[in-house]
């Protein structure tokens, strides 16, 4: 059962939602949750793919359940701030399903989930009706664990997947944020849009506050603010870009002999701090 501690990580982290924006950056272990909460994040969020690489699996649901739980504690462990789990689609396509991964994340202490509508990456996507059953569940399981509170980011794939006729797919997601809002969900989380006056107009419809992905070349924070999105995050796009200096370093190393992509490295004491 949820403690007082994560309650109120989770109350905290409920407020963010309530007005203007707020970034998530994504973490995939205990050193980059430490490295992000070190920097001055609020809060941290997981992300499955750079999870699913850090455990040597691709991304697209191929973590199981305690794999995925068993990494979320490690990054709990090792911040004071709330931490939110991305469960992929809940790792099982039943509401018994994500009822069981919700009360695990939650047992591993995260105080917010992501939640995918669809069934295999590319889609297809669950029908309205089967998924919100599916958040109903972990609303239902939230519950049960002693953590109403619990944020569930609905996550909705038709952008990321180009699911539809093109002219069709914003009034799909409106659709589906009105179904998930009344399933007990509490933010839109809608990858692959970063089309300004989209986002506009589905803030200014959407009965969720919305969350969007971002990275290289993206829309600036306060653009996306503009736009009434409440919450931004990045994806795997920090564990890629920690992957490419780490791709430069060696190609210099094995090229020339030379170190000079490890200037700005973290010093070893640091690091190792940073898990005491």
């Amino acid at each position: 059962m949820a403690d007082d501690i994560q309650r109120s990580r989770a109350e905290a982290f409920r407020n963010l939602h309530e007005t203007g924006t707020f970034v998530l950056p994504n973490a995939w272990d205990a050193i980059s949750a430490a490295v992000i909460a070190q920097a001055g994040a609020v809060a941290i969020a997981t992300t499955s793919a750079a999870v699913s690489w850090a455990l040597g699996r691709t991304d697209g649901q191929r973590l199981t359940r305690d794999e995925a739980v068993a990494q979320v504690a490690r990054i709990v462990a090792a911040v004071d701030v709330p931490v939110t789990a991305d469960v992929e689609g809940g790792y099982g396509p039943a509401p018994e399903d994500v009822a069981a991964t919700v009360a695990a994340v939650i047992g591993a202490g995260a105080v917010g989930v992501n939640l995918e509508d669809s069934t295999a990456p590319g889609g297809p996507l669950f029908d309205r009706g089967a998924q919100r059953d599916r958040l109903r569940a972990a609303r239902a399981a939230a519950a049960e664990a002693g953590l109403p509170e619990l944020v569930i980011n609905a996550r909705t794939d038709v952008y990321l997947f180009g699911i539809g006729a093109p002219e069709d797919r914003f009034d799909e997601v409106l659709s589906r944020a009105v179904d998930y809002a009344e399933a007990g969900a509490d933010s839109l989380f809608v990858p692959g849009l970063l089309d300004l006056p989209a986002l506009t107009d589905l803030a200014g419809k959407s009965p969720l506050p919305v969350n969007v992905m971002t990275g290289h070349g993206a829309p600036s924070v306060p653009e996306l603010a503009a736009t009434g999105v409440r919450r931004v995050s990045l994806g795997p796009a920090l564990a890629q870009a920690a992957y490419g200096r780490a791709a430069a370093a060696a190609r210099e190393l094995l090229d020339t002999g030379t170190y000079g992509a490890l200037a700005g490295a973290l010093d070893f004491g640091a690091v190792e701090a940073l898990l005491r």
